[in-house]
């Protein structure tokens, strides 16, 4: 990968490579998850949230997939399926694995294979005059006929437990690399007389690993284009599939239109109607029906979530943060940033301003260039601003403050102190002309 991250910490679809294999693993319901950690270990350990189950085993040093899969041994119980997994493969898919573990059985191995049209760099299958697998093959030990075979092993296998250790312990390192691989077992297999059964994976995509960036970002397209076809299958209208990102799990309603560029992270859920403007990013949001979010808008909910209320237009250049919930006909315009607030129904800010710990009641207009002073250096404050108050131009409204209901804030005012209902209010400075005042002239 040319990086210093471990490989299976580099992400596809929003998830580390890893996380994507402990997935379709998860959907198995098996008693007990096992990763083996070798290069960036720690760190690996340390990102990797702990399911139910999982333990982690250290390869020290790394001698080979055989020896990888020794440092498991002492905690796999004799009874049992063991299911072997590569952390670098992260689309693998749970019913193909179901399908494998099946195939294995309580007495057989079974092996993950495909066809590839190029097949450089895997391991090869290699059969039996009858069509039975006889052995697997490293591409740096096979013969000129054996590399040309196409049918190869995707690392992938399932074993009986009890016989996969007796295999292990077998295990030698007489070949080129001087490493224990975990394909010897199946000439193992095939000594003893245990049938050695071959599945194949129900796509290519599936099986596919990352050793490269170029490897990675193929997978992330195949990964995207398939999340945008079970989109258009529901009847998400997608301007163009191939610029579109789902990063995390997103629901949509029906007749919901996404434009190009845009990007979903976290949990995001759109409602009947909604439509999604050119370069959006949404992430942790939910959007609610008939709701517009316009061009280049940026919501982020963080941890406190952000809602779009029905009907709401927010955008375009628009941000919210966590926190943000809008009520149904908000309108949030241009460069307008709404963090940790409420607007009711029909409020508007339409241009260059700042909302921040603040509960805005119904159609409040809150003017251009205005903020909400929230922040004293050390501690958060709230605003109120009551139904229906009007909020000019360029104030700053300095919290903790209430703004009464039907209030008005004359334009360049900075108001510290609450200001009655119905009334207006204003705090600036008074407008003076000096007469014979003359601009300063530069020194020649």
């Amino acid at each position: 990968m040319r990086s210093a991250l471990p490989k299976v910490l580099h992400t596809l679809g929003g998830r580390h490579l890893l996380q994507h294999v402990l997935a379709a693993a998860a959907g198995l319901g098996s008693a007990r998850v096992i990763v083996v950690t070798g290069h960036g270990a720690a760190e690996v350990e340390r990102r990797t949230s702990a399911p139910p189950g999982l333990s982690f085993v250290r390869q020290e040093p790394q001698l080979g997939t055989g020896h990888a899969l020794q440092q498991a041994v002492p905690l796999l119980d004799d009874d049992g399926t063991t299911l072997v997994l590569n952390g670098d493969v992260p689309l693998i898919e749970t019913g193909t694995l179901e399908r494998l573990v099946a195939a294995a059985g309580p007495d057989r191995l079974a092996l993950l294979t495909i066809a590839l049209a190029d097949a450089h760099g895997y391991g090869r299958i290699v059969r039996g005059g009858d069509g039975a697998v006889r052995a697997i093959v490293e591409e740096k030990d096979a013969t000129v006929e054996q590399r040309a075979i196409r049918e190869i092993y995707t690392g992938v296998m399932a074993a009986p437990t009890r016989r996969l250790k007796a295999w292990l312990a077998a295990l030698r390192n007489d070949n080129a690399a001087g490493e224990y691989y975990l394909t010897d077992v199946v000439a193992a297999a095939v000594r003893e007389g245990v049938a050695v059964t071959g599945i194949a994976a129900g796509n290519e995509t599936e099986v596919l690993g990352v050793n490269s960036p170029t490897q990675l970002a193929d997978l992330e397209r195949r990964y995207q284009r398939a999340a945008a076809q079970r989109l258009m299958a529901a009847g998400v209208r997608l301007a163009d599939p191939a610029r579109f990102d789902q990063r995390g799990e997103l629901a949509c309603g029906r007749d919901v239109e996404i434009d190009v560029g845009c990007i979903f992270e976290g949990r995001v859920e759109l409602g009947d109607g909604v439509r999604v403007g050119a370069y959006c990013m949404l992430k942790n949001a939910s959007v609610a029906a008939g709701a517009t979010i316009r061009p280049y808008t940026h919501i982020d909910g963080e941890a406190l979530g952000a809602t779009v209320g029905a009907g709401a237009i927010v955008g375009p250049f628009s941000r919210l943060r966590g926190g943000a919930t809008l009520g149904a006909d908000v309108h949030i315009g241009n460069f307008v940033e709404i963090k940790a607030s409420t607007l009711g129904t029909g409020a508007k800010a339409n241009h260059l301003a700042y909302i921040g710990d603040t509960d805005v009641g119904e159609r409040v207009n809150y003017g251009a260039g205005s903020i909400t002073a929230n922040y004293d250096g050390a501690n958060k404050h709230r605003t109120t601003i009551g139904a229906d108050a009007h909020i000019g131009s360029n104030v700053v409204l300095v919290a903790p403050v209430v703004i009464g209901a039907g209030a008005t804030i004359g334009g360049g005012s900075t108001i510290a102190k609450d200001a009655p209902a119905g009334q207006l209010t204003v705090a600036r400075a008074r407008q003076a002309s000096l007469p014979g005042w003359k601009r300063p002239t530069k020194k020649r």
